[in-house]
């Protein structure tokens, strides 16, 4: 009998980015949920995955190595997993240092923005504020709420943080092709995330953009997350079939929180079942032999 869904998700945060489980926390967590393997994919580091690999040797849960960067788009907001990478590659590690510190220097420029708009916000406040992970602009706003500054978390993007807006600091984002070859040095594979956040509906563009990608590295794209529509889930595991790409699957668990989906859920009627899993680890078999 074919293993379902939950038995593995391949899309995960953790505290070491902006999830509300630690590494060990939600390892340990899967494995209760009786699910085999895990990928941790932290937005931009891999602080936690030896962690996490530690805590997975120790329960008996396979937890394959990933991070998930944000590279340029034209249109939409385009995301890339990145399996099976090595923590310790050189070229990758330095890279995340790039972004950590594009990351800071962005944070500063919004404190500046705040300010000029009357809104004095320290950064050691915002650093203080309860959420998880690296700071971004989810601390900005609840330090704006906590200090009057906003009513919500919502109204704070809404008038100050969200893009377009008076505070709003573009974020630095590599190329795709920087992307995928950081992932490809690092010995892993690269996925795109949940295609729906490209803003491509037409399938014509929609295929036109994976042709190109597949010609720049791409080894596939998650078919199955939460948000996807029967329609998009189609459209994506056509254009995957037509180029020879990889097919994944993940929740983007970010933790226990309200309405957040839960580990190895939200797919829709027909999950795929673990060939899935088989056929990334066959697909990353024939990066490293250089296929």
């Amino acid at each position: 009998m074919a293993q379902s869904m939950k038995t593995f998700d391949l899309h995960l945060h953790t505290t070491a980015s902006d999830g509300t489980m630690s590494p060990a926390e939600i390892v340990r967590y899967a494995k209760e949920k009786g699910l085999r393997v895990i990928a941790i994919t932290d937005h931009d580091t891999i602080e936690g995955l030896q962690e996490g690999i530690r805590e997975g040797d120790k329960v008996g849960l396979e937890v394959i190595p990933g991070v998930e960067l944000s590279a340029d788009a034209s249109k939409g907001t385009m995301h890339l997993l990145g399996y099976y990478i090595d923590p310790a590659c050189s070229e990758l590690v330095d890279n995340l240092r790039v972004l950590q510190q594009a990351r800071m220097e962005r944070n500063l420029a919004i404190v500046e923005k705040l300010d000029a708009l009357g809104i004095p916000v320290e950064l050691s406040e915002v650093k203080a504020a309860p959420e998880h992970g690296q700071i971004g602009r989810p601390h900005f706003a609840y330090t704006m709420v906590h200090k009057g500054y906003a009513q919500n978390i919502q109204d704070a993007f809404d008038r100050y943080l969200g893009k377009g807006r008076p505070a709003y600091v573009e974020k630095f984002r590599f190329s795709p092709e920087e992307a995928m070859h950081f992932i490809r040095k690092a010995g892993g594979i690269t996925i795109l995330a949940h295609p729906f956040t490209l803003n491509r509906p037409e399938p014509a563009d929609f295929d036109a953009l994976i042709g190109e990608l597949k010609e720049k590295g791409l080894d596939g794209i998650e078919v199955y997350y939460p948000e996807h529509s029967d329609g998009q889930r189609r459209l994506y595991r056509d254009v995957a079939q037509k180029y020879g790409l990889v097919i994944s699957a993940g929740s983007d668990f970010h933790g226990l929180t309200k309405d957040e989906v839960d580990l190895g859920q939200g797919y829709g009627d027909r999950e795929p079942t673990y060939s899935l899993v088989e056929a990334i680890k066959a697909r990353r078999e024939q990066r490293l032999k250089g296929l």
